[in-house]
């Protein structure tokens, strides 16, 4: 798919960080999209941004939708389905996503579901619900967000990451899976994992809004400077991370890396996989200096 000018695209997690980026660069060229998030001052921003840039003529709908829940998805769909008038979607992005649930001994069940739910049962239920719209198009591509925890389940040496983790697993399982089963049963869909590393993005605090999570003030505050941090540091924007992820989708690549950190992460991991939780961070493995764990050279 060379060109998103006309297709019909649907971005999940469209208030605010990669999906907010992805309508804006998507509509920029023409693309017509439905995002959806739980946030409706968010994706009116989204939206705002997005038209300011965007060809005349294009259309951005706003939805509100839990995507770990079915019904939510469906009636999501629905409305997509009225309100661009269309029998067919050309672009699934199923990128909404939160943190949280680290550990399996120590953190409550309630917020490990959560995170999983929305995680791995947000880019499940999307596809259930979507593909067959993107099989009626003439030419289709699903892009599920797995991430650099889908390959290695781990954020450092003494920080549990299990929920995120096992979610992000299985989406990049689900999509690989999906190569053959959309060769064998609808050729002209394409699908694409994508697997960021340290974007810059307002994950953290989303985890908390949208989360299981219930916290008092003091907590909020640190989580909100957290997230501050978390964005305003990230060796990559968002905006850049977008042009990456639809660069991959023009160029049919079913694997997309993002981020010259996750590249480094994917070779050091493949490179020497069972050391890859032997007490190192992520700066270690990812180090090219003579001597590290994993340089090849080293």
């Amino acid at each position: 798919m060379e060109s998103f000018t006309g297709k019909v695209a649907v971005v999940t997690g469209g208030a605010s960080g990669m999906g907010r980026e992805l309508v804006r660069q998507l509509t920029a060229e023409g693309c017509h999209v439905a995002m959806c998030d739980l946030s409706v001052e968010e994706m009116l921003e989204t939206k705002r941004l997005a038209l300011a840039d965007a060809p005349e003529g294009t259309v951005v709908t706003t939805h509100v939708c839990d995507v770990s829940d079915e019904s939510s998805q469906l009636a999501f769909r629905d409305a997509v389905v009225i309100q661009h008038q269309t029998d067919h979607v050309n672009l699934l992005f199923n990128n909404a996503g939160i943190g949280g649930g680290g550990s399996m001994i120590t953190d409550p069940r309630e917020v490990w579901e959560r995170t999983f739910n929305v995680c791995w049962g947000g880019v499940y239920l999307g596809v259930r619900t979507f593909l067959p719209l993107v099989i009626a198009a003439a030419d289709g591509h699903v892009v599920n967000t797995s991430s650099v925890n889908g390959f290695w389940a781990s954020i450092g040496p003494d920080r549990p990451h299990t929920a995120y983790s096992a979610a992000k697993f299985a989406v990049k399982g689900f999509s690989e899976a999906l190569i053959t089963d959309l060769r064998v049963n609808a050729p002209h869909v394409k699908v694409s994992v994508v697997m960021p590393g340290h974007i810059g993005t307002s994950i953290v605090e989303n985890s908390m809004r949208h989360g299981a999570h219930e916290l008092d003030m003091e907590t909020a505050e640190m989580v909100q400077l957290m997230s501050d941090m978390f964005r305003d540091q990230a060796p990559m924007s968002a905006a850049e991370a977008a042009t990456e992820i639809l660069d991959g989708v023009r160029s049919g690549r079913w694997r997309i890396l993002v981020g010259d950190d996750a590249r480094k992460l994917d070779e050091a991991v493949r490179a020497n996989p069972e050391i890859a939780y032997e007490s190192l961070t992520l700066g270690d493995l990812t180090s090219s200096r003579e001597g590290s764990p994993f340089n090849p050279t080293g």
